[in-house]
């Protein structure tokens, strides 16, 4: 593991490794609180951020490590100057780079240009810090995560994607419930019932509801991805029959529910369930750290 770019470049082996390794950093903190120790490590943020921002500069401090924030003021990169200065330059400076970015090719320039590890902290395909987060506050409540069912409900998207492809490659069964013409991109989608065929594992897309039915997990997203500038009461009517609500997961008989936030209440998600007991949302939002600090441990050990 040289970089994490996307949860694909991963085998079964290597992510089931980093779940151990984020569950043992979150229950003996002291035991890695110089695990980083005269690294410094610079994140890079094209897109606003509360999650990924916040739980990657305090995760790298508890780890003794140094974070530096850049953000795109300057414009993105590339536009002032190009990615492979950018990356040469960091790369003589830093031991590691973590990108949140607009697009995937600016991530695939940082590897190539420079030599550090590159972690892919949000792009327009993929978001696999968050996906290893999920699994990890799945793995919390289900000892076997191949023998889960989780069910995405929304629009397809980049954390869609990241959900699907962790899944196939556990073998836990994956589906994606989107409204017509919402669906996860169809490449990835091939990609993910590909690596599930080897796992043993399950992707399916619909968009009917009662195909979740007796499923253990949903998960939400807002229903308009960063940098979309789509009104979300314009799209309204399209997702409101996707809402998680009781009514829902009463019909689905589903125990848990994830969102990565951030979240609207009232549309995508219901305050009674956000807040609610079968909520791990605020887990999942604190593993957001953990898992990443395990990738950061395991990439610069």
């Amino acid at each position: 593991m040289e970089n994490l770019l996307s949860v694909k470049d991963l085998s079964k082996q290597q992510i089931l490794d980093l779940l151990a390794l984020a569950k043992a950093m979150k229950a003996n903190p002291a035991e890695y609180s110089q695990a980083l120790a005269g690294k410094s490590i610079v994140t890079i943020y094209e897109k606003p951020s509360l999650r990924t921002r916040v739980t990657f500069d305090i995760g790298i401090h508890k780890l003794g490590g140094h974070a530096v924030y850049l953000d795109a003021q300057n414009g993105a990169i590339g536009e002032r100057e190009t990615v492979k200065d950018f990356a040469a330059n960091i790369s003589r400076w830093a031991d590691a780079i973590v990108a949140r970015v607009v697009s995937h090719k600016t991530l695939e320039g940082l590897v190539e240009h420079g030599s550090v590890p590159v972690v892919n902290s949000l792009c327009d395909l993929y978001h696999p810090c968050q996906a290893l987060a999920d699994f990890l506050t799945i793995s919390e409540h289900y000892e076997d995560v191949s023998k889960v069912k989780l069910a995405y409900v929304g629009e397809g998207n980049n954390v869609t994607h990241s959900l699907m492809l962790t899944g196939a490659i556990l073998g836990a069964e994956v589906t994606a419930v989107c409204p017509r013409g919402s669906s996860p991109d169809a490449q990835i989608v091939k990609q993910a019932m590909a690596l599930a065929e080897i796992s043993g594992g399950k992707i399916n897309v619909t968009d009917n509801l009662d195909d979740i039915v007796d499923y253990d997990v949903i998960y939400g997203d807002t229903w308009v991805s960063m940098g979309d500038g789509t009104p979300l009461q314009q799209v309204k009517e399209k997702y409101m029959p996707y809402q998680i609500n009781k009514a829902l997961l009463m019909r689905t008989g589903i125990k848990h529910v994830l969102h990565c936030q951030p979240a609207h209440r009232e549309l995508e998600i219901t305050s009674e369930v956000m807040d609610g007991e079968q909520s791990l949302i605020f887990d999942q939002a604190e593993n957001r750290m953990h898992a990443q600090n395990a990738v950061l441990l395991t990439l610069l050990k």
